[in-house]
């Protein structure tokens, strides 16, 4: 494993874990829980490794000052950072202890054992509780980075029966959502949105808050908010403001259609090389060969979809300002939110607090600063501050529309002699972070109007590896030849940061798409296609048992031909697909196959589905399969339905019905196969299923049908569309 940025930041054991004097174990984390059983994971790691019962570790709300700085929840990072502490942390606090408890019974430490939170001897059979050794000395020593974890006693890996504290709070109402937080004297709050991006507010009447029936208004240049203490006061206050309000544009948003801006608008050409100068020349791709394919493949923006809408709780006192919030990075929202406000960073506290999982960067943080700046021009009260589905659905920050650009050449026995992957899009990352470029501020929606406004920071390209744009965009094949470039393409209309997968999702549904499509040109099965290709053990490890719990083999053994309904499993008119990649080419390996049917009416209906995944060494098996699992719901909503919609005047896909998400009935039957490591490191898996599900759906329908679809979303007048081109 690389070097460990958390551990780097936060060397000691006592950044970590408290063991306390009544035996509890307190475990610190920087990871939020945003419903990925983050907080599951890292307390296993803790119990397991200190020897201690589950339902004694106590993991700690995340906040500012206290939790250790690890930057954003994101990137499947979780468990390679944190786990990876908290495991080595532990493994060194154990070994603290038998230490402490071989001096205090006089025999030697290699004579002790560990069990449930107790050190017992062997040769006198006495015993000390955990919490008598650390009475009168706390654990505080640094962690040993060579500390040996309790791999050889460890057991088949097995998920707990009860959940940490933070699950049987939600349940039983002891610890709230954010949207929930209501201290005694707080004011609800409410933002009044212009039309769009680009609006100014041009007029609002002066004896307005007259009107207002006590509710507060607050405006700085084009922001408006109201405050009250009633709720549906706040509400109703927002309606008369909004109603009243006249604003004025010097343009409107952008209408072209996406693909035209993406091909037209002006770019930064980059090769995707590891550790290559940034003025190196975009190599050209060679002259067509006498078997060259090529394909497009198109995204459009999408949204995070957060079931709630964002919210935060924010008061300012005494020159002090603490914000409640669902953010993924409470550190990097402290700094920005302190620079933002001109405040000193130990005066801003921030604190996490359960809401909707965002998987990316949604309206969590904007919430966050809105709420802070009522709270300023309403000192000494609470602001509870929520955002209405309208706000997030029309003015989050989206997943970037891209474009991918494939050729591959051939030989004569059909295998690829060279491949050429060229992804055009936005930036996939916008949200305030250390070291950015320009004013955090500008990050952010709100001083984008308020009367000393700051300006949206210039596109910068991201050549970090496995960055934004080109995420999976090189391919896990050994093909003799490869040429990866991305381009950032400058100018388009809206509003966008960073999605689940950024990059990945898109990358790989077209680059499995393409293969799937060279498979059958070479007349060959899919699976034994992929097979041929692929090199590194690990990954032809998850594609085989995809495969052969899926029964992919059936279908060979059947003979049908592709297209023409070739599912097998009952369905005589289903077709079946099947993808694999590594997430980031750094994380979990992870393949997919899909079974689905396209009726008559041209829209697609999910069958079944087999996910097979190499996290490493499994710490909690059910939290890795519903993990997932909820890739694939989530990709799979993506892959038929999602796309943002927008026109001169604004948003107008502003609701469930015009932006519709996958529903309940849709969702296939879903089996998972976890290929554990033991002893192995952790790796991310929260992303690794969705870029795979995209394209095993995308092959399966072509399976099923002949047509290619290579346009998101896939639906009935997407399957028509490549129906007449084809």
């Amino acid at each position: 494993m690389s070097a460990n940025p958390s551990l780097a930041a936060h060397p000691r054991v006592e950044d970590w874990i408290t063991v306390r004097p009544d035996g509890c174990v307190e475990v610190r984390s920087g990871k939020v829980e945003i419903g990925q059983r983050i907080t599951t994971a890292v307390a296993l790691v803790a119990a397991r490794e200190l020897d201690v019962p589950f339902d004694r570790v106590v993991m700690a709300p995340a906040r500012t000052g206290l939790s250790p700085d690890e930057g954003y929840t994101s990137g499947s990072n979780s468990m390679e950072q944190s786990g990876h502490a908290v495991r080595l942390a532990a493994a060194t606090a154990r070994r603290e202890l038998v230490a402490r408890a071989a001096r205090r019974l006089g025999v030697d430490a290699s004579t002790l054992e560990t069990r449930e939170g107790l050190v017992r001897s062997r040769e006198t059979n006495r015993t000390l509780g955990f919490g008598e050794l650390v009475e009168d000395a706390p654990l505080t020593l640094p962690v040993d980075l060579e500390a040996a974890p309790r791999a050889a006693a460890r057991e088949a890996p097995r998920s707990p029966r009860i959940e940490p504290l933070r699950l049987r709070g939600l349940v039983t109402g002891a610890l709230r959502f954010v949207h929930d937080l209501q201290p005694e004297g707080a004011l609800h709050a409410r933002v009044v949105r212009p039309p769009h991006y680009h609006a100014a507010l041009a007029s609002l009447p002066g004896d307005l808050e007259a009107g207002l029936e006590g509710a507060r208004l607050v405006r700085d240049g084009s922001f408006l908010a109201v405050a009250a203490e009633d709720e549906h006061h706040a509400l109703r206050a927002a309606a008369r403001v909004a109603a009243a309000a006249r604003w004025s544009a010097a343009r409107g948003l952008d209408d072209r259609p996406i693909s035209q801006q993406l091909l037209g608008n002006r770019r930064e050409s980059f090769p995707v090389r590891e550790c290559r100068p940034r003025e190196e020349p975009v190599p050209e791709p060679p002259p067509d060969a006498p078997r060259t394919m090529r394909a497009v493949y198109e995204r459009p923006y999408q949204m995070h979809g957060s079931l709630a809408p964002s919210a935060a709780l924010a008061r300012f006192a005494g020159g002090r300002l603490t914000v409640w919030t669902h953010s993924q990075g409470i550190y990097p929202l402290r700094s920005a939110i302190a620079e933002t406000l001109d405040l000193s960073l130990e005066s801003v506290e921030v604190v996490h607090a359960p809401g909707a999982g965002c998987y990316g960067h949604n309206g969590s943080d904007d919430a966050a600063l809105e709420a802070a700046l009522v709270a300023r021009a309403i000192p000494d009260r609470p602001v509870l501050l929520k955002w209405s589905r309208e706000d997030e659905h029309a003015w989050e920050p989206y997943g970037p529309a891209m474009r991918m650009e494939l050729a591959a050449h051939l030989d004569d026995a059909g295998d690829v002699r060279f491949w050429s992957h060229e992804t055009l899009s936005d930036t996939h990352v916008v949200r305030a972070r250390p070291g950015a470029a320009g004013p955090q501020a500008g990050r952010f929606l709100a001083p984008r109007y308020v009367a000393d406004r700051v300006r949206e920071p210039a596109r910068a390209p991201n050549l970090t590896v496995n960055g934004g744009i080109h995420r999976n965009a090189t391919p896990p094949y050994a093909f003799p030849e490869t040429r990866i470039v991305k381009h950032l393409v400058h100018d388009l209309p809206l509003r966008v940061s960073a999605l689940r997968t950024l990059g990945a999702y898109a990358n790989v549904f077209a680059a499995e798409s393409f293969l799937d499509e060279l498979a059958h040109a070479a007349g060959a099965d899919p699976l034994d296609y992929r097979r041929r290709h692929l090199k590194d053990a690990r990954t032809r490890a998850v594609l085989d048992a995809a495969a052969e719990r899926f029964g992919w083999a059936a279908r060979a053994a059947a003979g049908r031909p592709v297209g023409a309904g070739a599912g097998a499993g009952g369905d005589a008119g289903a077709g079946r697909g099947i993808a694999v990649a590594r997430y980031k080419n750094a994380k979990s390996y992870c393949a997919v196959a899909v079974e689905a049917r396209v009726g008559d009416d041209a829209a697609i209906h999910l069958l079944r589905a087999v996910i097979a995944v190499d996290a490493g060494e499994i710490v909690d098996p059910d939290g890795l399969a519903a993990q997932l699992e909820g890739g694939f719901v989530q990709a799979a909503s993506w892959t038929l339905l999602e796309a943002v919609a927008w026109d001169r005047d604004g948003i107008t896909s502003r609701d469930w019905e015009s932006y519709p998400i996958l529903r309940f009935s849709a969702v296939p039957e879903i089996e998972t196969v976890l290929v554990d490591r033991p002893g192995e490191p952790f790796l991310g898996a929260g992303e690794a299923s969705c870029g795979p599900a995209g394209a095993a759906i995308a092959n399966a329908v072509f399976d099923a049908t002949g047509v290619r679809a290579r346009r998101l979303p896939l639906t009935p007048e997407s399957l028509r569309e490549a129906a007449a081109e084809s």
